[in-house]
């Protein structure tokens, strides 16, 4: 069995999933306009690299406190 965490959902169009898989990683990123794509890490260090490069504050809408939120909750997974 695989433990899921949901980062953020905003809506069922638009939400961040992560997927432990004994020691791979599996980010599920679903979003109204690009559908539903999905990364692989072997690594949390790595994942955190993605996501610190993935994200900006001008994509949430929250904007800089939800962009810190999203990346707090990725490092505590």
């Amino acid at each position: 069995m695989f433990a899921k965490h949901t980062v953020y959902k905003h809506d069922n169009y638009n939400m961040l999933t992560v997927e432990v898989q004994g020691k791979t990683l599996v980010v599920r990123e679903i979003s109204d306009q690009w559908g539903e794509e999905c990364h692989k890490f072997i690594s949390r260090p790595e994942m955190m690299d993605w996501a610190n490069r993935r994200f900006r504050a001008e994509d949430f809408p929250g904007g800089e406190e939800e962009l810190k939120q999203t990346i707090e909750t990725l490092r505590n997974i």
